[in-house]
């Protein structure tokens, strides 16, 4: 019998780990980026301000890994010593394994990696007249500065890098998906299921409907269900193990 074929989508880079586990559980992988992520070319002044002003935070939370990876090198050129006397939070494991790799205690949301898990810590139940720094790259979604502003806090947002949809020509996505064929694409993130849209033509799409989604979010899940998608299987959370463990579970019971 062959291996079932999954698409990998994570940016170039960031998915050789999660390759090899799927390779590691008999199947078939191949891997196209639906994100691109780009270092900005320099901070703007706000952006600025709050890297200077890094010691006036009570609450520094990082948003992802790329936000670790960039938003360390913004810091690091005006702090090669971070600040005492903060409290770090991270969305997900991976992220907070890198800030460990800094020596920082980090508070995470545990198997609930999205903005309202770390919404539900106590750390963040009361933070009336506290100022929160929100390390992320461009744009994205604006529950948890919202949520945390509606508390009370006095809330800013470090945007330190940018994330594009790549550059395909017209057809090439489809083409990928067809060949092998593709049985599941893992989506880790709703941008990244923007993008498969955008790379996808509303014919493509309807083409290619029964293809198997992973994604990391019931959030996701709907967006997908909106889009067409007739088998969505929604993942704990964005992680490797999780990702893995769902699209066992989902060629388990195929």
């Amino acid at each position: 019998m062959t291996d079932p074929r999954v698409l990998v989508t994570r940016p170039a880079g960031q998915a050789d780990a999660l390759m090899d586990a799927l390779r590691g559980a008999q199947f078939s992988v191949d891997h196209q980026p639906l994100l691109d992520l780009q270092a900005l070319p320099e901070l703007s002044a706000d952006a600025r301000r709050c890297v200077l002003n890094l010691d006036l935070y009570q609450h520094v939370i990082f948003i992802s890994t790329n936000a670790v990876r960039f938003g360390l090198e913004c810091i690091d050129d005006y702090w090669p010593q971070l600040p005492v006397g903060i409290a770090w939070y991270a969305i997900g494991d991976a992220t907070a394994a890198l800030l460990a790799e800094r020596g920082l205690a980090v508070v995470t949301p545990g198997d609930a990696m999205h903005s309202e898990g770390l919404l539900a810590r106590p750390e963040l139940a009361q933070v009336a007249g506290e100022k929160v720094l929100i390390v992320k790259g461009e744009g994205g979604r604006q529950t948890l500065a919202s949520a945390l502003r509606e508390r009370g806090a006095t809330v800013d947002e470090l945007a330190c890098y940018r994330r594009t949809c790549p550059q395909l020509p017209a057809g090439a996505l489809a083409g990928r998906l067809a060949r092998g064929p593709v049985a599941a694409i893992l989506i880790s993130s709703g941008e990244g299921l923007e993008n498969l849209l955008t790379l996808l033509s509303a014919k493509e799409t309807t083409k290619f409907r029964d293809i198997a989604l992973v994604v990391p979010s019931p959030r996701v899940a709907a967006q997908a269900q909106e889009a067409g998608f007739r088998s969505v299987i929604t993942a704990n959370n964005a992680s490797d193990t999780a990702m893995l463990q769902a699209l066992q579970q989902w060629r388990a019971g195929d």
